[in-house]
């Protein structure tokens, strides 16, 4: 065992006058450190492997702000979104300007129907109607001066007054409406005077419907007067026609 390590230490150790540059390779290996001085260098080996990827470094300093780059292209139009909640009201605005003035209209159609008659016979039957033969008015022809009876031509609300001169006799005269009194006077004669009695009323009429006036109960009570200075009146008029 010792001459091994004697042999050994003699092959390592260079001989003498030998420097330690190699002609051949022309390259000069440094000294070996450490106690070994006489030293020969061995053949390169081969590259070792590539080491792990190292941990990732620091973050660095966030850099300056670049220049603001191209608008986009116009992407496509989204879907509906849902109805908002109303919000409140708002102030009242001001008055807008006035329009212009309308185009006139036709002109509406005036339903026309009236009449007044007065007495000129003191003569009066009971029960049946008074004929008013002095015409004041009657230019649509609907009261009928023959049988003293008023006829509708024209449907909707009529108003009927009478005034009677009372003279001679109580009076007791009635309103009829298809052959039923509506309406009742009674007024009582004073000895040598003339007294007035007088009735109205509005009246719903359709078409054919007849009004007239007449003296009920028994002869006693006709003291109806005219003459030239006093005036037993019949009136009647159309206030508002039926619509369609």
């Amino acid at each position: 065992m010792l001459l091994l390590r004697t042999v050994l230490l003699l092959l390592v150790l260079p001989s003498h006058g030998q420097d330690t540059t190699t002609e051949e390779t022309g390259v000069l290996f440094p000294p070996p450190k450490g106690a070994c001085t006489g030293w020969m260098a061995g053949i390169p080996g081969h590259p070792g492997h590539n080491g792990t990827p190292g941990r990732d470094g620091r973050d660095g300093t966030p850099g300056e702000k670049g220049e603001k780059g191209d608008s986009g292209l116009v992407g496509p139009k989204g879907d509906t979104g849902e109805t908002g909640v109303t919000g409140a009201e708002g102030p009242r605005g001001f008055p807008g300007n006035p329009g212009r003035k309308g185009e006139p209209g036709e002109g509406a159609y005036v339903y026309r129907s009236a009449f007044s008659v007065g007495l000129e016979n003191r003569v009066t039957v009971p029960n049946v109607p008074i004929r008013f033969t002095k015409i004041f008015y009657n230019q649509q022809n609907h009261y009928d001066g023959t049988t003293g009876k008023f006829h509708c031509n024209i449907p909707g609300l009529y108003y009927f007054s009478y005034h009677i001169t009372v003279y001679m006799k109580d009076v007791k005269v009635s309103l009829f409406k298809k052959d039923k009194a509506v309406l009742f006077t009674y007024d009582q004669y004073q000895d040598k005077n003339v007294d007035q009695a007088s009735g109205s009323v509005l009246l719903h009429l359709e078409v054919g419907d007849q009004v007239w006036l007449q003296v009920y109960g028994e002869g006693e009570h006709n003291g109806l007067y005219a003459d030239n200075v006093n005036d037993s009146t019949f009136t009647g008029f159309l206030l508002y026609h039926d619509t369609i």
